[in-house]
């Protein structure tokens, strides 16, 4: 049975991805092992749905958050991580920060192991990335990369910058979806909030954090009377919430279980995805939440972003926005409460049997196999 470690440099509780591929490559006979970072109240070893999971414990993580002394904590995970695990088969790299893992262990101590560099961004052109830290990245990138057997991403465009930037074979396109699921629609909303029947419930789902257009839906919404439901955690969950004490049409509901998750996005009669056009990652990102209304069966207002719009249009699964701005937004609510919503009920069936994670699944497979 090959061992493989799936390094990931958070403290796995809410890594979504990341748990689907290891329970689909356990399901397929390997022996997998996920490695993050501890923090207290968490379990250092535990089993998470059947998979090992090993949170390491850093003499170092209480320290200041220094650059520098993040740079020792980091070191320190290196260190330990390669020390434990530098006989495992294969060693699966979630983003950049988590290769140097796999190469150090391949170059120095198991020239036999196998290395999968997972790109959940185009790490390069993240949000926020400049100067020095950028090129630093990019350098980094760029230096280990050549040591990856196989590379996978989460969009065709990052697939194609990865083949123009590195001269690689096309990385495998595997998405963040769920697991297909026939869901029976609820309407948990309108019984927590007391909504009327009458009124359409638009839903802002997952991470509350600036770059997701969120400041521009919220002041869209404070103009119009129909219903936002903003559910997730982040930073910008206090001004949503002060909103909704201002706003009668604004609803703040805290995080749920991703077990219960479909349950409550099957309740809003449409989803909003928007991403700024700030960096080349969010430009060619296909957020989660996408995937996650389109399996509760609710059709997608997003942002007019090359892949988020291909996957809507292609499907004729709901609007594209003209642009990210009050107006944009205004006048997409409009035509979405216009669409025809037999024809786009037939078209969410169809497109979520083909963004779902069984076939994803398929393609991490046929990676694996290849190694």
């Amino acid at each position: 049975m090959k061992s493989v470690i799936s390094v990931v440099l958070n403290n796995f509780t809410n890594d979504s991805r990341v748990l689907k591929e290891s329970i689909s490559l356990q399901n397929a006979g390997y022996k997998v092992t996920v490695i993050a970072l501890h923090q207290e109240a968490l379990k250092e070893q535990e089993r998470v749905q059947e998979i090992a999971v090993h949170r390491i414990k850093l003499k170092s993580r209480s320290w200041s958050k220094n650059k520098m002394v993040q740079l020792i904590k980091y070191f320190e995970f290196l260190y330990r991580a390669v020390k434990e695990y530098k006989k495992s088969d294969i060693i699966h790299c979630n983003d950049l920060n988590a290769l140097p893992v796999g190469v150090v262990i391949k170059k120095f101590y198991n020239k036999d192991a196998k290395i999968v560099y997972d790109a959940h961004e185009y790490e390069r052109q993240m949000n926020g990335l400049k100067g020095i830290n950028k090129k630093l990245v990019a350098w980094l990138e760029r230096s280990l990369i050549g040591y990856a057997d196989r590379v996978i991403t989460v969009s065709d465009a990052i697939a194609c910058e990865y083949v123009r930037l590195y001269n690689i074979p096309k990385p495998a396109l595997v998405l963040n979806t769920p697991l297909l699921n026939q869901i029976e629609k609820k309407d948990i909303f309108r019984e927590v909030f007391n909504i009327p029947q009458n009124k359409t419930i638009f839903l802002y789902q997952g991470t509350l954090s600036k770059g997701r257009g969120i400041e521009i839906v919220l002041e869209t919404f404070k103009k119009l009377d129909t219903i936002i439901i903003f559910m997730g955690y982040g930073v910008l969950e206090e001004l949503i919430v002060s909103a909704s004490k201002e706003y009668s049409n604004i609803y703040f509901h805290k995080a749920v279980s991703p077990k219960i998750l479909l349950d409550y996005t099957s309740s809003a009669d449409f989803g909003i995805s928007t991403i700024e056009d700030t960096c080349l990652s969010y430009r060619y990102s296909l957020p989660n939440k996408m995937f996650e209304y389109m399996m509760a069966d609710i059709p997608l207002i997003v942002s007019n972003l090359p892949e988020m719009k291909k996957v809507v249009e292609d499907n004729s699964i709901g609007v594209v926005l003209r642009e990210n701005s009050i107006e944009g937004i205004t006048q997409a609510i409009e035509q979405a409460c216009c669409l025809d919503k037999e024809e786009l009920a037939s078209n969410l069936q169809k497109a979520k049997k083909i963004y779902n994670w069984e076939n994803q699944e398929k393609i991490l497979l046929e990676v694996y196999h290849g190694l």
